[in-house]
């Protein structure tokens, strides 16, 4: 395989063959399950206009790493996925982990910046706009994960974010 180090490509062929059948890439080896923590939080974006006080519940929410998702989780090859991950190839890898500082970030700064917001008693149609603002900004992020988990090797730049954020 072009993309992968020779001294890696059988440690990663290993893998392939492990994860067919499951619900992790085999293209990859990256489960889109992972995205599940991200759904959470922007279910709570999507609340916050109607209930203000869930900003404590978004305030609750923390990062976790692809291997601390898989081990709190339920999925049924949770063990599988952790192992799998030290096998991506980088150039998955790479874009993956990049588009994940970039949803984290955008879910820490928004959640302090609606907290303040609330705080100072935002009017109720600017909190709508500006969580569906973050919603929205979280779904393409989530997206962009989701195709790099499929095989796409692209990360979004910086500009890119901005324009979803309208800065």
């Amino acid at each position: 395989m072009e993309d992968i180090p020779l001294e890696e490509e059988a440690g990663f062929e290993e893998f392939r063959a492990r994860v067919a059948g499951t619900n992790i890439s085999e293209k990859t080896l990256l489960a889109t399950d992972y995205l599940n923590h991200f759904n959470e939080i922007v279910m709570l974006f999507d609340m916050l206009p109607d209930m203000p006080d869930m900003i404590e519940a978004c305030k609750e929410w923390q990062p976790k790493t692809y291997a601390e998702h898989f081990a709190d989780s339920t999925f049924s090859d949770r063990q599988l996925a952790i192992e799998a991950y030290g096998w991506v190839p980088a150039r998955f890898r790479r874009p993956f982990e990049e588009t994940i500082a970039q949803i984290n970030t955008l879910i820490l700064t928004s959640v302090a910046r609606l907290e303040r917001d609330i705080a100072d008693g935002i009017d109720p149609d600017a909190l709508r706009l500006a969580c569906s603002s973050v919603s929205r900004a979280a779904q393409t992020l989530m997206d962009r994960a989701s195709a790099i988990i499929h095989g796409s090797d692209r990360a979004m730049d910086q500009s890119e974010i901005d324009g979803l954020l309208g800065n």
